[in-house]
């Protein structure tokens, strides 16, 4: 293999043509860009760790690298922002080879070209662990306007995007090592490519009501995510269960497997779509602009004054969510 420059020169030489806002790019200690003018920056960051997070029976060496950008993608987009600048560190075990991590570089590439993200620097090292990669990804959101948990109030609706579960149901799926069926295919391509709505944050950003809209997505599953809302703004969420959007994939998957698919939608996790609220008064034109562009998104529920909880309606009866979905240290 070669040694960490040439390596490190050979990956980003096949990224998309840097824009013009880069002062400074690959080739000295540090990148130097411009913001836009009246913006805020928006910064993430996501580790990735081989049988942690990605395995290689599970997703091919391009959907590895897709998805570490599509997860950070996702955090900016809650937030309201574009993304637009990516940082890429990988720790290397032996036993990896050079046109194995490539096709990890390339996967990242072709999804930064479609989202309109420019690699600007990395750094490699060896580890006697796991692959492990990390990406760090710069936004930017008006400034201002940055959306936030924290800003859901009673009376508001609770909404989500897309569909729920299909990730977490596609894992199940290939955990099993079986070829999927047509009406499955789904669940794996929503589990190995995922595909978070990034126009949604940032026009809800954008919109007239963006102090009063509250958003989250959704990682580690719908009740966390809830939970995380409920507990930074200090209210009761509650919500309707036949009203989340499943979809048929996964309504047929779990009949034909005999599961509950309510069981991948609280606490599977890695569906990237949104969770958030919006004040009654202006779902209608949220719901109006969703139509018009064709984003998915349905009410699945409501904020309530109270302890700060999440419940759910079930069969005309309320019971309490607990706070379940994937915790990076309880799930070793």
């Amino acid at each position: 293999m070669q040694d960490e420059f040439a390596l490190i020169r050979s990956w980003l030489s096949r990224r998309p043509t840097p824009d013009r806002h880069i002062e400074v790019d690959i080739g000295d200690d540090a990148a130097v860009v411009q913001p836009l003018s009246g913006n805020s920056m928006v910064l993430t960051c996501d580790t990735m760790v081989e049988t942690v997070h990605f395995r290689r029976d599970t997703l091919s060496l391009q959907e590895i690298g897709r998805k570490l950008l599509a997860v950070n993608a996702s955090d900016i987009n809650a937030m309201g922002g574009v993304p637009v600048y990516a940082l890429i560190s990988a720790s290397v075990p032996d036993g990896w080879q050079e046109d194995e991590l490539l096709q990890i570089y390339e996967g990242l590439y072709a999804y930064a070209e479609e989202i309109k993200v420019t690699l600007i620097g990395g750094d490699t090292t060896r580890t006697d662990g796991p692959l492990t990669l990390t990406l760090t990804l710069t936004g930017e959101v008006e400034k201002g306007h940055a959306l936030r948990r924290s800003a859901a109030k009673p009376g508001d609706i609770l909404f989500v995007t897309g569909t729920l579960g299909d990730s977490a149901a596609g894992l199940d799926l290939l955990l099993k090592n079986r070829t999927a069926s047509d009406g499955e295919k789904p669940l794996i391509e929503a589990h190995c490519r995922p595909d978070p709505p990034l126009q949604i944050g940032p026009w809800l950003s954008d919109s007239p009501f963006y102090s009063r809209v509250s958003l989250n997505d959704i990682s580690d599953g719908l009740a966390r995510e809830a939970w995380e809302i409920a507990e930074a703004s200090g209210v009761t969420i509650v919500i309707e269960e036949d009203k989340i959007p499943l979809s048929p994939a996964l309504l047929s998957y779990a009949e034909s497997s005999g599961q509950d698919p309510y069981q991948w939608v609280w606490s599977g996790g890695e569906d990237f779509q949104l969770l958030g609220t919006v004040p009654f008064q202006h779902w209608e034109a949220f719901e109006w602009e969703a139509k018009r562009r064709n984003w998915k998104i349905a009410a699945i529920g409501q904020v309530e004054s109270g302890e700060p909880g999440v419940e759910k309606i079930v069969d005309k009866k309320r019971l309490k969510v607990e706070k379940s979905g994937y915790n990076h240290f309880a799930n070793r």
